[in-house]
């Protein structure tokens, strides 16, 4: 029975001790352990439950453990067995892995986003903004990561963040921080159930035209040729649903059924619900996670398919830098704060960047590979977006054209986008299931124990959760916008308030606040504050 142990751990796991229910197996050669060790085992177990874990004072001492290659797990049966520690390291992972964990993780829908948030606030302003909201995330991500260690006389090698939020602000802290990690788990639920709507639509129109040998034509103001850009939003106040015209020998009369039961926002939501539902139901995701290197898969598609569209279509840009024309916008724009709505989620790790860490075989690198992590995000973000604005055709469209969804530009019929489409559908319908665990392991866990008391408790939930993204698929399929107001609020708390006020008072308790890092740390918190109330009014 291997054990996988991590020996820089090994003092906050005390005791070394498991239930007999825990042992499922045992081998032969089963070493056995004296009375006078399972007997100290049973003291330090005793021990233990008197106070909570965070208090050191009935802690077991160093001189009465063994040492980490000596380590066994007790059971009350008298048997031990050895415990594999890991001696190179905290964790297993290289540096490597980890920036490749914090990318693959940090790296989401935002990025189908951020070419429209550039057009917002302008080319160049969204260039600098991109860079800056990058720098700042980053700073209080590393606060972030240094929070536990500011903790006096407390074992903290086991803390998430909300748990250091508890210990300076109470149950405040603790029911503040799970209520804005369930924001932007359900907003980015409700992001993935538009998206997942829009893909499922314009797969299935992709798949119905051709096997029925029909040639489409979308009513929208587009190019010509074979790399086709068009403009949804153009045709009216709001983006077209079905309109097209077609040009077809077979019957007319199917074809205008097809598009009265596949409609992307009557009908395409609705039939997710007999596919997800289910799934959200399922007690444990794990088999989900097998399916996270699509995510990576789609991603670096998304870049191949950016530069070969740019390619074909080339370079259209015109620098204005304050006044709009009939092609091109400003290089700034009163618009900007829907940008940086956008970069808050964008660049948001906050809420697990410690656990991602602990896992780094060189604790010591932890602050360089979240730095490199965050600029190769950047990097990403920077290129689709610029690539995206900058090869825009303009003339004949308008760069005002670029939806919040940039496949959005290209007709279902295009090939590339087709892909696209059908990498991040499969991707997000394997995610989908993993951030219902995640809402329903927090939320279920924090008001009854348990992250599964019963059927009912979580078909509700996921009732819930399931409705918000139908109704938002159904009335506001607008992911740009849902993407900066889920954004702005958990931000507010995750990257600017909770950072930079722990950061102060642990200061503040140990005589070392100046007036400098009050002052630039307060600047954050407002700059955060301001971000939430700009996307209300913008």
């Amino acid at each position: 029975m291997n054990i996988q142990f991590n020996p820089e751990d090994y003092k906050c796991k005390r005791p070394f001790h498991v239930e007999p229910t825990n042992i499922v197996s045992v081998n032969d050669d089963m070493q056995r352990v004296t009375d006078e060790a399972s007997a100290m085992n049973k003291r330090i177990h005793y021990y233990s439950r008197l106070t909570s874990p965070a208090d050191r004072a009935l802690i077991a001492p160093d001189h009465v453990l063994p040492a980490p290659d000596e380590i066994y797990v007790y059971s009350p049966l008298g048997t031990a067995f050895k415990v594999d520690s890991c001696t190179d390291g905290y964790g297993k992972n290289s540096s490597l892995v980890t920036i490749f964990m914090i990318w693959n993780t940090m790296m989401g829908t935002s990025i189908l986003s951020i070419p429209w948030g550039i057009k917002q606030a302008g080319f160049t302003s969204g260039i600098i903004l991109i860079l800056l909201m990058g720098i700042l995330t980053l700073y209080c991500c590393y606060r972030v990561v240094k929070s536990r260690q500011m903790i006096p006389l407390t074992d903290t090698s086991n803390w998430e963040f909300p748990d250091v939020c508890k210990y300076y602000f109470g149950s405040f802290g603790q029911w503040s921080s799970l209520l804005f990690s369930m924001v932007s788990l359900v907003g980015a639920m409700v992001v993935y159930w538009v998206l997942m709507s829009n893909f499922l639509f314009n797969t299935g129109k992709f798949i119905y035209n051709f096997v029925h040998d029909i040639n489409v034509t979308d009513i929208v103001p587009g190019t010509n040729g074979s790399n086709k850009v068009i403009c949804p939003s153009a045709a009216s106040d709001h983006p077209p649903e079905n309109r097209s015209v077609m040009f077809s020998s077979g019957n007319r009369t199917g074809f205008e059924l097809f598009e009265e039961w596949w409609d992307k926002s009557q009908t395409v939501p609705f039939y997710l619900i007999a596919v997800l539902l289910p799934l959200l139901n399922l007690k444990s995701p794990s088999f989900f996670a097998k399916f996270n290197v699509l995510g990576t898969v789609s991603v670096v598609y998304l870049v191949f398919l950016v530069t070969v569209k740019a390619a074909h279509l080339g370079i259209h840009l015109e620098f204005n830098w304050f006044t709009e024309n009939e092609f091109f916008v400003p290089e700034f724009r009163i618009l900007f704060p829907q940008l940086t709505g956008i970069l808050t989620l964008a660049f948001f790790i906050h809420n697990c960047v410690i656990t991602l860490l602990q896992n780094n075989r060189n604790q010591e690198n932890n602050v360089r590979d979240l730095s490199i992590a965050y600029f190769l995000v950047g990097l990403t973000y920077l290129y689709v977006g610029v690539i995206i604005f900058a090869s825009f055709p303009s003339p004949p469209l308008s760069k005002q054209c670029i939806e919040q969804n940039f496949l959005d530009n290209f007709p279902s019929d295009d090939v590339m986008s087709f892909v696209a489409r059908i990498f991040l559908l499969f991707q997000m319908m394997t995610v989908y299931p993993l951030l219902g665990y995640l809402a329903r392991f927090q939320l279920l866990r924090q008001f009854f124990g348990n992250a599964y008391p019963s059927l009912f408790h979580v078909l509700i939930l996921n009732l819930a959760i399931v409705g918000a993204g139908v109704a938002m698929a159904r009335f506001y399929p607008n992911i740009g916008g849902i993407i900066r107001y889920s954004g702005a609020t958990c931000g507010l708390a995750f990257v600017f308030v909770y950072p930079s006020l722990i950061y102060m008072i642990s200061l503040h308790r140990a005589g070392q606040l100046t007036w400098p890092v009050l002052i630039i740390h307060i600047f954050i918190i407002l700059l955060g504050l301001a971000n939430l109330i700009a996307q209300f009014l913008l």
